[in-house]
């Protein structure tokens, strides 16, 4: 199970779009072969900030405030997700997975079918780009060109379903109106409603972490909020460009992020040289961290330390039993090497596979005319 959860988060970091864009996804998977789990999830991202979140169980979430006024003062909004989650979609992905394990030549075993499908939209040009790319298994199986309006196998198995759906012009048809109408109405209507919550900014606590005296300085920033940052080491104000590694933003459960990068090699001295500097899009005050022993979070316990605290331990515990006084003696040794923040692990309650779809363009006509609302 382990392997697929890494395999949608992974289908997830690769097809995220600009993050200087206002964007709307839906990201969606089909399993087969998994017991106690959802046949089909669905998730919505607006400006990847993930906003909602349901599947063929019947569960319904939305996961920013905002998205709760909207469904409360449009039922209608509601009814149109919950149609295509819990009758439509789920039905479809596994007649298609079906059909790609004889692909395949597959017969049995555990398969998953994703899609990620939206739009990013430019509200300075006005410049709109939709996407729509399916995958099998953890990898790239078709997408479809919205420039030709064509459909592109990425696998020789997946050349004759690229027969068949660019066959199916209706379906083309609607495909176009999805990206050039649909996705950029609603993605303009939700950035109009979330405007307040998506422009926020919020400042991450940072810390200073090191396992051992020879293990690299991680500088570690949670909280913040956008995802549009920046952290880097410098040593006497120059960015440092080796001996660093620079870890990936990720999502905390609360919608805020994380990152984190390390120093991988340790000064032996001249500490207060380094700095880790946490730069955050629209705040124009830097968060610097001054590299030096005693800000250093650590399991690491100094051995001389050590021997006094012993030595105490001891003398007390002589008084202690010549006054004939029995006693407990507890010590906690305080472990700060664990981060305070993960990122969502995808399960039944909370799904981190985010990429919400503008209403993803589908096949049939009883799709179509499920899809044919106006535009916001």
């Amino acid at each position: 199970m382990k392997k697929f959860l890494l395999i949608l988060l992974f289908f997830h970091l690769s097809s995220s779009g600009s993050v200087e864009k206002h964007s709307l996804r839906f990201f969606c998977a089909g399993f087969s072969g998994i017991p106690n789990f959802p046949d089909f999830v669905r998730t919505m991202e607006v400006d990847e900030i993930q906003a909602l979140y349901y599947d063929s169980k019947k569960r319904f979430e939305p996961k920013q405030e905002w998205v709760e006024t909207l469904m409360q003062t449009d039922p209608d909004h509601v009814d149109w997700y919950k149609d295509r989650c819990f009758e439509i979609q789920p039905n479809r992905f596994k007649a298609w997975i079906n059909s790609f394990m004889k692909s395949f030549k597959q017969t049995e075993g555990v398969h998953i079918l994703q899609m990620i499908s939206g739009c990013e939209w430019d509200d300075e040009t006005g410049e709109v780009d939709g996407f729509l790319k399916y995958g099998y298994d953890g990898e790239d199986f078709i997408s479809f060109d919205v420039n030709t309006l064509t459909w592109i196998a990425l696998k020789p198995e997946a050349v004759p379903t690229k027969l068949s759906w660019n066959a199916d012009i209706s379906r083309i048809h609607f495909n176009k109106q999805q990206f050039l109408k649909v996705y950029p109405g609603r993605l303009k209507k939700y950035v109009d409603i979330a405007k307040s919550s998506l422009m926020r900014k919020v400042v991450p606590s940072v810390s200073l972490l090191q396992k051992s005296p020879s293990s690299p300085v991680t500088c570690h920033a949670t909280g913040f909020f956008p995802d549009r940052a920046v952290m880097f080491w410098r040593r006497d104000g120059e960015e440092l460009q080796e001996d660093v590694d620079h870890g990936e933003i990720l999502p905390n459960h609360d919608g805020t992020f994380q990152m984190s990068v390390d120093l991988l090699k340790p000064p032996a001295e001249d500490w207060r040289s380094y700095e880790c500097v946490f730069q955050l899009s629209g705040v124009k005050e830097d968060i610097i961290s001054k590299l030096h022993k005693d800000v250093i979070r650590t399991n690491h316990e100094d051995p001389t330390d050590a021997a006094v605290g012993v030595g105490v331990s001891l003398l007390l515990l002589l008084l202690l039993v010549a006054a004939g006084v029995g006693f407990v003696f507890y010590r906690q040794r305080k472990d700060t090497k664990t981060r305070t923040e993960s990122p969502e692990t995808l399960n039944p309650e909370t799904t981190s596979m985010n990429p919400p779809s503008c209403s993803e363009p589908d096949q049939d006509q009883e799709e179509e005319s499920l899809n044919t609302e106006p535009v916001s």
